[in-house]
């Protein structure tokens, strides 16, 4: 009963670093797809993975920011047209896809891949006359 106890508190535990994706591995995995995000349960935003490092994300509001990303110190950082900052995220496998730590605010924002769905993100055009 005790092993069992701890054997699943061992799969409870967050990724070791150890399991991190590498920068070549996000690539892989990610380049070419349209991956939506969801966090509680509901859709949180896409992500177009462009070749070259290339991204475009979405809140899903129509409203899509083009970015580049990078590795450092083993994360996954994000630099969007509207927001110099890099964001950075630590990804690993999960067995439904990919899961993302924000590591800005660790405590705050864990994503999931929701699912691959290889159709193209609804980006509408700048908002004009407003």
């Amino acid at each position: 009963m005790i092993i069992r106890f701890l054997l699943l508190m061992l799969l409870a535990l967050p990724a070791a670093a150890d399991d991190l994706m590498t920068a070549e591995e996000f690539d892989a995995y990610t380049r070419g797809k349209t991956l939506i995000y969801g966090q509680n349960g509901r859709a949180y935003g896409a992500e177009i993975y462009h070749d070259n490092r290339r991204v475009e994300w979405s809140f899903l509001d129509g409203d899509c920011k083009e970015g580049t990303w990078y590795e450092q110190d083993g994360l996954i950082c994000f630099v969007y047209e509207n927001n110099p900052d890099p964001q950075c995220w630590s990804f690993t496998r999960g067995e439904g896809g990919l899961i993302a730590r924000f590591e800005n605010r660790p405590n705050t924002t864990e994503l999931y891949e929701a699912q691959d769905t290889n159709e193209e993100m609804l980006c509408l055009g700048p908002k004009v006359g407003v």
